[in-house]
């Protein structure tokens, strides 16, 4: 997908650099850690221009390449204070970073080539599919444009809801500018803000309503799209919702319960201090508090909340609650000797295996086989598609079967059906 945006970069004298073609010649992983450099250095830059900078402002490069790399990993970690660096123009350059780091660099290329009107070749499919962690290629486009809409509306509404906290202490424009930037910040889970000298939202560390509107932000932006999609699809009902969404709001409300209560247990904090950092913990990075008043106790369950983060497929970071909630089934199933067990689904021991296959089987291999079995697709379909013959195609459909044999002696799909939502955690 990023074809499009560099296909017509040039060197002088007219020496064409075929970027192309080298982009095609890329993994779906490079060309994801690529498109991540390339975005990290060009924010860094722009944010070195003088239109990003207030007057008197020195700033280093080794400043704006950290913020920018900040900024693109939702880290929210600064050297520089926003607020007194940066102009209006580059606090918006800085919004788009998060923006970007939050959507993953490769949707937020994917939705700018579907907003164009140009559709998707095979390989910008495969990318997307997999920095999406997606287990088809079916669905793709529609589901790139359902995470625009839900990010759009949920940032708009929390915009919305945070100006009139913003507007008793700031001027229209102003407060319109901040609310926005924080909602993207706490959607995004970046941690990042432009109310000046490093305060966070320490000043509002008694505002229910602004402590509250944050935390939704940060909820649902840390639960994952494919979370906020079922909820709206079954109408927030909890029984509808698949085995991935259990698992998820399940952790997510236990993780959020543990850290409110171990932090007021061990801080001298309110309740809503200690709401409001248990939620941020997981790895949003906004802070009501001194952390550095907070007991090593109470740093160390921050550290814990930071570790396991959020969910798969979204804005923020960690280990994942899917992966503790693996972690713990697993460790649950060893101790009472029975095979794991969850919300009525019934997990066998080898459910993880068709990940492992699927690094041992080379590319063609594996795009072979899945657009046979999974996308439904002739052989000859296959061919087209890839550019191959019928047989190099029916070759490697079985030299993958034959590995899948070797390594699990075992169908794939025996698993497919009763376990999907299951793999899809792994």
């Amino acid at each position: 997908m990023y074809c499009y945006i560099i296909k017509s970069l040039y060197v002088k004298d007219g020496v064409n650099l075929n970027f192309k073609k080298f982009i095609k010649s890329q993994s779906p992983a490079r060309i994801i850690a690529l498109g991540f450099a390339a975005t990290i250095f060009l924010g860094s830059f722009i944010l070195m221009l003088p239109i990003s900078l207030n007057d008197g402002v020195n700033l280093k490069y080794v400043d704006s390449l950290y913020t920018a790399t900040s900024a693109v990993c939702v880290t929210g970690l600064v050297t520089v204070d926003p607020a007194n660096t940066f102009t209006p123009f580059g606090r918006c350059v800085l919004a788009a970073l998060i923006q970007i780091g939050g959507l993953g660099v490769t949707s937020f290329g994917t939705g700018m080539i579907i907003a164009m009107g140009k559709k998707l070749n095979l390989k910008s499919r495969n990318i997307t599919k997999e920095a999406l962690n997606l287990d088809s290629r079916k669905g793709i486009v529609s589901f790139i444009k359902e995470i625009f809409l839900t990010t759009l509306t949920i940032e708009l509404l929390g915009a919305f809801f945070s100006f009139f906290t913003f507007r008793k202490k700031f001027s229209f424009l102003k407060a319109v500018g901040i609310s926005l930037f924080h909602s993207i910040a706490a959607f995004n889970n970046s941690g990042f803000d432009i109310l000046g000298n490093f305060q966070s939202l320490s000043a509002y560390k008694n505002d229910v309503y602004i402590n509250v509107v944050t935390c939704v932000l940060i909820f649902f932006g840390g639960i994952g799209f494919y979370v906020i999609k079922e909820l709206r699809m079954n109408k927030f009902k909890w029984k509808p919702l698949s085995m991935h969404s259990k698992v998820v709001l399940s952790v997510s409300m236990i993780l959020i319960i543990f850290g409110t209560i171990m932090l007021k247990l061990t801080e001298n904090i309110t309740w809503l201090g200690a709401l409001f950092n248990s939620v941020s913990a997981r790895t949003a990075g906004f802070s009501t508090f001194n952390l550095g008043d907070f007991s090593n106790a109470g740093l160390i369950i921050m550290m814990v909340l930071m570790f396991i983060g959020a969910s798969p497929g979204s804005t923020a970071g960690g280990i994942k609650t899917t992966t503790i909630f693996v972690l713990f089934q697993g460790v649950k199933s060893s101790a009472i000797n029975k095979s794991e067990k969850a919300f009525k689904y019934a997990v066998p021991k080898n459910a993880v295996l068709p990940k492992i296959v699927k690094n041992e089987l080379t590319q063609k291999q594996r795009l072979c086989f899945e657009m046979f079995y999974i996308d439904k697709k002739n052989q000859k379909e296959i061919a087209s598609i890839l550019r191959l013959s019928q047989p190099t195609v029916s070759r490697h459909i079985k030299s993958a079967e034959a590995i899948i044999e070797k390594i699990g002696s075992y169908c794939i799909f025996s698993i497919s059906k009763t376990n999907e939502q299951w793999i899809n955690l792994q």
